[in-house]
C-alpha cells in the first residue's frame, strides 16, 4: 500500500481552507472480516463485476481504517454492507449495528435482500436506529421492484431513512442495473430518499433527470470524476451546468477503503470541475450530509 495515501495533511488542508468542520462521507465500507476478505479477493481477481485491475489502496486492519478516516477529518461515515444471497442481510445488520454502537462516528447502517422476512428485519433495523440503508443491485442481482421488496420500500419511505443504492451499470452492467427500474420504483414510492451511488455511473444524465424530477432523490460522488473512472466512464461535459445547479442534492462519497487511489484524489477531482466553487464544495463535503443526517457542526 502506498504510505503517502495515509498522509492526512492533503485531505485536512482542503476542508480547513474551505472553513468547514470536516467531511461527511456517505459511502464507506466496513464489513465483517470474512466478508471484507472475500470482497478484496474479488477485486484482486478483477472479477466480471469489476472488469479491470483494481488495487485496494487502504487494505488494512479495521481499527487502522477507522483511525485513518478520523485522521483525514471525516466526522461521519457509513458501514455499507450488502448481501449477495438470501439469509445474509439480517446477519449483516446485526454486525453493522454492533459496529455502529462501538464506533459513534459511524452512521448506523443496514441492508436487505428480496426474501421472505425482509420486512421484519428491516423494521427491526429502523426501530434500532438505522440511519441509512445500502442496496447493491449489481452484486445482489435482483430487481428493486421485486414484489418481495414492496413492504420493505414502504417501511423505509414512511421512516424517511436514506438509501445509498448502487443501481448504475458501472463498472460493469448487471441484469437489473440502469435507470429504468429505479424510475419504476419511484413511481411506486415517490417519497423514497434515494442516494444514487457513483452519480449513477455511467448513466449520469438519466440519473440527473431523476434527481431533478424527484425531491428526495440525491446523488453521491463516489469514484466519479477521478482519472480512474474517467478512463471508462467520463462524466458528460454537457451536464456540468446541471451538476453545479444540483449541488444541494449531491453528497461526497469515497468508497473507502476499496479505492485504487488516494482519498485526497477523490476530493481534488471535484475541485477541478468546471463551474465548481467553494460554496458547492462546502455543501457537498459537509453541509448536505450534516443536514441529512442531523449532524451538529
Amino acid at each position: 500500500m502506498p504510505l503517502s495515501a495515509f498522509d492526512s495533511e492533503p485531505v485536512r488542508q482542503i476542508w480547513q481552507q474551505l472553513g468547514i468542520p470536516g467531511i461527511v462521507d456517505v459511502h464507506t465500507h466496513f464489513m465483517p472480516k470474512s466478508v471484507m476478505d472475500k470482497v478484496w479477493a474479488y477485486f484482486d481477481s478483477a472479477g466480471p463485476l469489476v472488469g479491470r485491475p483494481w488495487p485496494i489502496t487502504y487494505r488494512a486492519e479495521e481499527s487502522q481504517r477507522v483511525a485513518t478516516l478520523r485522521e483525514f477529518g471525516v466526522l461521519r461515515f457509513t458501514s455499507l454492507v450488502y448481501p449477495h444471497k438470501p439469509h445474509m442481510a439480517a446477519w449483516l445488520n446485526q454486525w453493522a449495528g454492533q459496529f455502529a454502537a462501538q464506533t459513534p462516528d459511524c452512521i448506523h447502517t443496514a441492508t436487505f435482500y428480496p426474501e421472505p422476512g425482509a420486512a421484519e428485519y428491516v423494521r427491526a433495523a429502523i426501530d434500532s436506529g438505522a440511519g441509512v440503508f445500502k442496496v447493491h443491485i449489481q452484486v445482489g442481482a435482483f430487481s428493486p421492484t421485486d414484489p418481495l421488496l414492496a413492504p420493505v420500500w414502504g417501511l423505509i419511505e414512511e421512516a424517511a431513512v436514506p438509501v445509498v443504492i448502487h443501481c448504475g451499470s458501472g463498472p460493469a452492467p448487471g441484469d437489473f442495473t440502469g435507470p429504468d427500474r429505479i424510475r419504476a420504483l419511484l413511481k411506486q414510492f415517490p417519497r423514497l430518499c434515494l442516494i444514487i451511488a457513483h452519480m449513477g455511473m455511467p448513466e449520469y444524465s438519466e440519473f440527473l433527470d431523476l434527481c431533478e424530477q424527484y425531491d428526495e432523490v440525491r446523488l453521491d460522488t463516489t469514484m466519479a470524476f477521478t482519472a480512474f473512472s474517467n478512463e471508462k466512464a467520463p462524466f458528460p461535459e454537457s451536464d456540468y451546468p446541471r451538476l453545479v445547479e444540483l449541488g444541494h442534492k449531491i453528497y461526497f462519497g469515497s468508497d473507502f477503503p476499496n479505492i485504487p487511489y488516494g482519498y485526497a484524489e477523490a476530493i481534488t477531482a471535484l475541485r477541478g470541475l468546471p463551474g465548481i466553487d467553494d460554496n458547492w464544495m462546502r455543501a457537498v463535503l459537509y453541509g448536505n450530509g450534516a443536514t441529512l443526517f442531523g449532524i451538529d457542526g
